[in-house]
């Protein structure tokens, strides 16, 4: 959500940075179902910027992620924008397989939308329309920098492997390379502490704080401030709680230090229900 014409790089950051927090896709044991129905608010220095809504889907064989916000409050009265996301995929041994990403953000002047197709881990084949102008300072992307990386919206779900708790320390401990159809970059995360949080509506209970740490890797242009300060920053801050029945751990709220104040965006309603997973027919 952003009220310029297009895309900022703050704007695309944090909510690349928010999609892509927390991370750790491990080839053993099955997922569990689950469906996780939530509403956000975003806020800096407490006034409401913005709002929006994800969904999760996760099957036996499939998953399935959406997510829809805008501009809202006094930011909206000078400048609309809006923006939705997806991603669809396959779980194969207990790994989500992403097959396909969509992004799309709109103005009052402009709309812009990135699509990317994957496979085995990397990206197959990626678009921006209307293209971006060419930018003789930004850093290059090439195909070793698509290789071995998650769209933002995959990158959003945390599966911890195992059988131990899920809401531990070492489900912080933990690193990935994102490509969000423009930058390519590396996140870490720490373990912090643990808090309770409640939602208005839905969720109560423990949650998982962890650190992020961001590093860029290509796709930006290495003067540009908010680079510079991102890449330093160590006060940004992701919690996770729990799909029902999964061991899938997604955001609840994330925190972002800015030179404005504190963005934050925060769930206002946190729904996860568990499914009981299919049962083959038998004849």
């Amino acid at each position: 959500m952003t009220s310029r014409k297009t895309p900022s790089p703050l704007a695309r950051l944090a909510l690349g940075l928010g999609a892509a927090a927390c991370l750790w896709l491990a080839p053993q044991g099955a997922l569990a179902q689950g469906r996780l129905d939530a509403q956000y608010e975003a806020t800096l220095a407490g006034i409401p910027v913005g709002k929006g809504t994800w969904t999760i889907e996760i099957g036996d064989d499939m998953f399935a992620a959406t997510a829809q916000g805008g501009t809202a409050g006094l930011l909206k009265a000078f400048s609309g924008g809006s923006g939705s996301g997806a991603s669809v995929g396959r779980i194969v041994n207990g790994v989500l397989a992403p097959n396909a990403y969509t992004a799309t953000t709109t103005t009052q002047k402009k709309s812009e939308t990135i699509r990317m197709s994957l496979v085995n881990g990397g990206v197959k084949e990626f678009s921006i329309d209307p293209a971006p102008p060419v930018d003789a300072e930004r850093i290059p992307v090439t195909d070793a920098h698509r290789k071995g990386v998650l769209d933002p919206m995959t990158g959003s779900i945390l599966r911890v492997p195992g059988n131990a708790e899920v809401l531990s320390p070492d489900s912080c401990r933990t690193g990935a390379g994102i490509f969000d159809g423009r930058m390519r970059y590396d996140l870490k995360l720490d373990y912090k502490r643990m808090e309770t949080v409640r939602a208005e509506r839905g969720y109560h209970g423990p949650a998982l704080v962890c650190a992020i740490y961001f590093t860029p890797v290509a796709g930006y242009i290495p003067d540009r401030p908010v680079i510079k300060y991102l890449a330093t920053e160590r006060r940004i801050e992701v919690t996770l709680v729990p799909i029902a029945g999964t061991r899938v751990l997604v955001p609840f709220r994330m925190t972002i230090p800015t030179p404005l104040g504190l963005a934050m965006l925060e769930a206002t309603s946190f729904v996860t229900t568990a499914t009981p997973p299919r049962v083959a027919k038998t004849n």
